[in-house]
């Protein structure tokens, strides 16, 4: 009857914790834009990864999400500390524990249950050791209060996966090595002061040793019976212990986790209210304010007191005050997270360009960075986009990085390094081909590759690399243009229209050659070209890359038999089934899921096309799709993203999409407009200007445009100009249930290509 009586009261306390885990929230009556992040959509995936419930402040060098597959993962694998790298493992892991001080692991795996994620904050209940978890982080500092319910000494286990730890008193210092020479390193402190530390040897604790070094090395810190309640806090550095320590005692002053939760809390809400939104439908306030938010976990600033560890040469730099930045994949980014990010936080991007042009400046090669990490630049997928995101942030008003710098090392990127996807070597024959004859040369079916370059899984990707490269040459034009580099400007400007040497007439496709200019025989747009088309494009097929040219919408159009016939092709896409059951389809096409026919909403090259009807005078087509992509495979629920995320990747789309408008061709000052979904929304920019979008005639089911009004003044062109959006304004819309057809049809409406006109 004792031992009943013992175990009721220990559940007793623990619900009772749970409870006031749950009750304490940071939730007010009235909802704010904070309020509406649900952190678990998409964390259950389509097909291949998911999203994680990252609890972090915006762009902060500090990151974590409870270590699982995803959300139906069964165990927790200890407790974060650091996320490194988007979508990546934690560094350290801490495993709070009660029990025999034998046999112990060097983390414990945890049942869980009672889980809450904010943005700001984290709760779990570890019912299977009776241990009430609470969390809030800071920018580079969190804190943990861990709540007992057993009589047994509570212990603390610390473990990194291959680094050193070393325990003195009440703290715990060391590092983990992350790969390329870069080392995180962490200081951690507990209020209460242990009555034993010492090493985890063979599952037991050795009290004679501090100290613990290699691969899962872990130490043990030991409480007093009886202990309740274990307040932890620590610092994270990519620089030192030292200055791990710094950082923590520079943001956390005490033990207070209310305090730093509510500071988060007050955070995000002054980051997320920068756009503040009006509708009746509160899931697509959700899915909105979650997608926004998800914007802001990448790319991080990790200056530390005016200095950062840089990866690129492997040396510590002063930032001069100016932030450094990095954890980015521009082949992602570059569509809409970064041109979110020029409007919204313009101080933020140009910072952020201006890394770009420190990592080149630090690496062996002058090169602009493609996929730069914590631990350097991983050069993966396919082009060399950053030369986007320059072109993209000066022709739309930012200044503050340096454009003679930026120029360089996008063009030495372009012209001295190899297009071959996934490699950092310098460029060879197949580079040599691309310069001489225009195009990417595709390898005949069943022929070994010979080219050194050529990565064996990734290939050639030809159409991908051709494609994405003349996009990349037209803005490099752009930026000799600006620099009044005239020659450069002519040849990288007539170099932008290769996409005509890999255009098959007859079939209206991109269509990969061989090097003798002969298109590969026979091929199949749905099927050919292996495991993601990667012998010809990359993760997606003929269809999806059928519409990539993004500087050139208006040449595309013609290509394709004119406007008609255009729209003709893209409604074909929607209609054309995968022709084969899903586990073959998406056996051989794991990221082209999100299927409409042959659509992809679930990556990144599609995420144009659904506003390209516009540029063909029909844009209630783009309306109507947009709306029906969004209700389609953008909901408030646990599998409510279609494909990979890729840290703001795909849910700027959103962000812009909700809006109502989408930045088409990155590098054109302008806006595409769509169909926007809140009765109204304002944007309160970067640039101190606000801007508001608002529907007339309101529904949430009212998708067309039967009229709009840019300043007062009618306005029949579907798309508007950067500078008319920075200025500050209203942009109104009366919605309707049903299409008019004659709004934004003129060819006087569509939306510019190629060449910004002049105002």
């Amino acid at each position: 009857m004792k031992k009943t009586k013992e175990i009721c009261l220990r559940g007793l306390a623990f619900i009772s914790f749970t409870l006031l885990v749950h009750l304490s929230g940071y939730g007010q009556s009235k909802k704010e834009a904070v309020d509406y992040v649900n952190s678990y959509i998409g964390n259950i995936s389509h097909l291949l990864v998911p999203t994680y419930p990252t609890v972090h402040l915006p762009n902060s060098m500090l990151r974590v999400y409870p270590e699982r597959d995803d959300f139906t993962g069964n165990k927790l694998k200890g407790l974060p500390l650091i996320v490194t790298s988007h979508r990546g493992k934690s560094a350290f892991k801490l495993s709070p524990y009660q029990g025999a001080a034998e046999q112990l692991p060097s983390f414990v795996a945890y049942g869980y249950d009672n889980e809450v994620a904010k943005p700001y904050y984290y709760s779990v209940d570890l019912d299977d050791y009776g241990i009430g978890v609470r969390y809030a982080p800071s920018h580079q500092s969190a804190i943990y209060e861990l709540q007992f319910t057993d009589e047994q000494a509570p212990i603390l286990l610390l473990s990194s996966g291959d680094g050193k730890l070393q325990a003195k008193g009440n703290s715990i210092s060391g590092y983990q090595g992350i790969g390329n020479n870069t080392k995180v390193y962490i200081y951690v402190e507990t209020e209460a002061t242990p009555s034993a530390s010492g090493a985890l040897e063979n599952g037991t604790i050795n009290t004679q040793s501090n100290i613990v070094e290699g691969k899962d090395a872990a130490l043990v810190l030991q409480f007093a019976p009886n202990t309740k309640k274990l307040r932890v806090r620590y610092g994270i550095s990519f620089i030192s212990e030292q200055q791990a320590e710094k950082n923590l005692k520079r943001e956390i002053k005490d033990y207070e986790l209310d305090k730093i939760a509510e500071q988060g809390r007050n955070t995000w809400n002054q980051t997320l209210g920068k756009i503040a939104i009006d509708g009746d439908d509160d899931n697509q306030k959700t899915v909105f304010y979650t997608s926004l938010y998800r914007t802001y976990e990448r790319m991080i600033c990790i200056s530390e007191d005016g200095k950062y560890f840089s990866a690129f040469d492997g040396t510590v730099h002063d930032d001069n005050g100016i932030p450094f930045y990095t954890d980015d994949w521009i082949w992602d980014t570059y569509r809409a997270t970064h041109p979110l990010r020029v409007i919204m936080e313009p101080e933020m991007e140009t910072h952020m360009i201006s890394s770009f042009i420190r990592m080149a400046e630090q690496m062996d090669h002058f090169w602009m960075p493609t996929f730069p990490e914590v631990n350097g630049d991983s050069r993966r997928m396919n082009s060399n986009h950053g030369v986007a995101t320059v072109i993209d942030a000066y022709n739309k008003g930012l200044r503050g990085f340096d454009l003679e710098k930026a120029y360089e090392a996008c063009k030495a990127g372009i012209t001295e390094k190899t297009l071959a996807p996934w490699s950092g070597k310098k460029a060879g024959v197949l580079d040599e081909f691309f310069k001489e004859n225009g195009y990417f040369p595709a390898l005949p079916p069943g022929a070994e590759e010979t080219v050194p370059e050529v990565h064996s899984w990734e290939k050639r990707q030809p159409i991908a690399v051709t494609l994405g490269t003349v996009y990349d040459e037209w803005c490099l034009a752009q930026i000799a243009k600006e620099l009044g580099k005239t020659d450069d400007y002519n040849y990288f400007l007539n170099r932008s229209l290769n996409y005509h040497k890999v255009f098959n007439e007859e079939t209206k496709f991109f269509h990969p050659k061989d090097k003798d200019g002969n298109f590969i025989q026979p091929f199949d747009y749905r099927y050919s070209s292996g495991i993601g088309a990667r012998e010809a494009y990359d993760e997606n097929n003929g269809w999806v890359y059928r519409w990539d040219v993004q500087h050139n919408i208006a040449d595309l159009v013609k290509m394709m038999g004119g406007k008609q016939s255009f729209v003709d092709e893209l409604e074909k896409m929607y209609d054309t089934p995968l022709g084969k059951g899903k586990p073959d389809f998406y056996h051989q096409f794991g990221d082209h899921t999100g299927n409409v026919g042959q659509f992809s909403m679930a990556n990144e090259p599609s995420l144009h096309i659904p506003y390209l009807y516009n540029y063909a005078g029909q844009p209630w087509r783009t309306q109507k799709r947009i709306r029906t992509l969004l209700k389609q495979w953008f909901r408030n629920d646990l599998m409510g993203i279609p494909g990979d995320e890729d840290g703001g990747g795909m849910t700027a789309f959103v962000v812009f999409s909700q809006l109502g408008l989408y930045p088409v061709t990155p590098g054109l000052p302008m806006y595409v407009i769509g169909s926007p979904t809140f009765k109204n929304a304002k944007l309160h920019m970067g640039n101190g200007k606000t801007f508001e979008i608002v529907c007339h005639e309101y529904d949430p089911e009212n998708k067309f445009i039967q009229s709009a009004k840019l300043n007062g003044k009618d306005w029949n062109k579907s798309w508007i100009s950067h500078e008319d959006l920075s200025k500050g304004g209203k942009l109104e819309f009366v919605m309707g249930k049903h299409p008019n057809k004659n709004w934004g049809a003129k060819d006087d409406a569509l939306p510019p290509s190629f060449a910004f006109p002049q105002q």
